[in-house]
């Protein structure tokens, strides 16, 4: 009982980011109206509805909750005032990780974005506002994190054993949730053939994939495993003089970024971080429908769950291929295979690449199958051979080339997949049934 009592003293909080668009499906550049009326109806200046950095997108949160099923009403609510508010604007929300069709974001004049886009290019950084991400927060201890130092010198030896396993199993779960939330296959009117959000925010210059942080992998890609709590300070550390120095040859000056709040942890849009709020947070998947985001929250909580509770070590050891657990040990690949192999297959392949589905169920082994969403997942894909996702019912029968036709169908047929998911989740909350049955 006490290790369950462990487990529920940490919270969780989701981040969800939203394209704007008009009736027509077209972008639309309304995002301050629609989050002033937002808050408006909440009756307080709510950080549950946010800017993002391009006027286009907007964030929706949830607050601090401790289960997945609080989690799941927090954002069904915001989610519903967040739909009744874009329609009283005559707007909807477009769900999906990119927008299908060519789009020229307008990029807030903030001290923070124009520093960001200074140091990393116009050019190069302007496809950050042409995707859409989820983030998943998993708090940790209280004190942990620190700004300055990444973790705090007070931080007690259980504190920074829990964060170092955390950190490694999220690690771990990264091509796994890639692959799980693909969501639109195509970007700027072009079917790519690869998870589109991943390919074009993170980049690689090992792929050979042009993206933001194709040339700033330090920041933008996903960073090793942590061997002990001070590789992990190593690494905040390693990262912020990788900034600095990209600030430099860009000509940007450094009092810039700390008048704009710059700090150890600033510089860090990895998929995997330390946030100031004291959070770890998973940033690798796609925007995508409430369906596929609550089945991939449902994976998450319970391998970190499993983790603190078992008190297991996650050790990562190149010699393994999949999730494997003896005694008090969860072994995971090295990165050498997470980082190369799994990582491509999940962008490329996806889900439907059999070394990803493989990885996903022994992923989905260790969690175990206790929530309905998991069970439908692993039911799938006894029944089909295959785990299914959003991008994999879009691709079939999509042209590689979009008309503008084509593309506003699409993103409209989005909308109206969202409204539908997210009322058959109310519907199924006030009744107190079984989360429903979407897709």
């Amino acid at each position: 009982m006490g290790e369950e009592v462990r487990v529920l003293d940490r919270r969780i909080g989701l981040e969800q980011e939203f394209f704007l668009v008009d009736a027509s499906g077209r972008p639309s550049e309304r995002a301050d109206e629609f989050l002033e009326r937002c808050r408006a109806a909440t009756g307080q200046d709510s950080a549950c509805f946010a800017p993002e950095f391009v006027t286009g997108l907007v964030e929706v949160n949830t607050p601090p909750v401790r289960t997945l099923s609080d989690l799941e009403r927090e954002y069904t609510q915001n989610l519903l005032l967040a739909l009744r508010t874009a329609h009283s604007l005559g707007l909807r929300l477009y769900p999906l990780g990119t927008y299908p069709l060519p789009i020229e974001p307008e990029v807030r004049e903030e001290l923070d974005y124009m520093v960001q886009v200074s140091t990393v290019g116009p050019e190069r950084f302007v496809d950050a506002g042409r995707c859409a991400g989820t983030h998943l927060h998993l708090e940790l201890s209280p004190g942990t994190v620190d700004a300055q130092a990444g973790i705090s010198a007070s931080a007690s030896a259980a504190a920074r054993k829990e964060l170092l396993n955390l950190y490694n199993l999220a690690t771990a779960l990264d091509p796994a949730l890639v692959a799980l939330t693909r969501s639109c296959p195509y970007f700027e009117g072009r079917r790519t053939g690869m998870a589109s959000r991943t390919i074009h925010y993170r980049g690689s210059a090992i792929f050979g994939w042009e993206g933001v942080y194709t040339e700033l992998p330090q920041v933008g890609a996903l960073l090793p495993y942590a061997d002990d709590a001070e590789h992990l300070v190593r690494q905040q550390f390693d990262r912020y003089r990788a900034w600095l120095t990209a600030m430099d040859r860009a000509g940007v000056e450094r009092d810039l970024f700390i008048e704009a709040g710059g700090d150890l942890l600033r510089p860090a849009w990895n998929p995997v971080r330390l946030n100031r709020q004291g959070t770890l947070e998973l940033r690798g998947m796609d925007s995508n429908y409430p369906g596929i985001i609550l089945t991939a929250a449902a994976m998450i909580l319970g391998a970190a769950d499993r983790v603190r509770r078992e008190n297991l070590d996650v050790v990562p050891d190149e010699g393994t291929r999949s999730f494997e657990v003896t005694e008090d040990v969860l072994r995971v690949p090295g990165f050498g295979r997470l980082g190369g192999e799994l990582l491509y297959a999940a962008v490329t392949g996806g889900a439907r690449d059999e070394t990803v589905a493989t990885y996903l169920d022994s992923i989905l082994e260790f969690t175990g199958v206790e929530d309905e969403r998991l069970t439908r997942l692993l039911r799938d894909r006894r029944t089909t051979g295959m785990y299914p996702t959003t991008e994999a019912g879009i691709f079939e029968g999509c042209a590689p080339h979009l008309s503008e036709d084509e593309g506003l169908r699409l993103v409209l047929e989005a909308c109206d997949e969202l409204e539908a998911q997210v009322s058959h989740l109310d519907r199924s909350r006030r009744r107190g049934e079984e989360p429903a049955d979407v897709p």
